[in-house]
């Protein structure tokens, strides 16, 4: 069996800022669920890991959706030829809006 190569997961400096504006009951639960859907394949999409129509503001080109009713979004990068993944941004949806960091963001 062949086994896949792993990215490097690789986290901005603002993404502590945007941790500490989401209860900390979750924090394990979104580090958890990036490590085990973006470790080998995150450029494959699935129901709930796509590619942004085009990129945003912080550079992300990869969105993935998690936890309870898919409340938290990933917005993330990789850089194929290295074999790193960037964690740009980690926000919580309400409704119909995004917040990073504790601030509304347009997507």
């Amino acid at each position: 069996m062949v086994r896949k190569r792993p990215f490097t997961i690789r986290y901005d400096s603002e993404v502590k800022q945007h941790f500490r504006a989401i209860e900390r009951k979750y924090h394990a639960l979104i580090r958890t669920t990036i490590d085990e859907q973006l470790r080998y394949e995150p450029l494959v999409e699935t129901e709930n890991r796509k590619p942004l129509q085009r990129p945003v503001t912080f550079g992300a080109t990869w969105e993935v959706r998690l936890g309870p009713n898919n409340r938290f979004r990933v917005y993330y990068r990789v850089d194929e030829e290295t074999y790193e993944m960037l964690i740009l941004a980690v926000g919580e949806k309400k409704r119909d809006r995004v917040y990073i960091g504790g601030e509304e963001y347009p997507l």
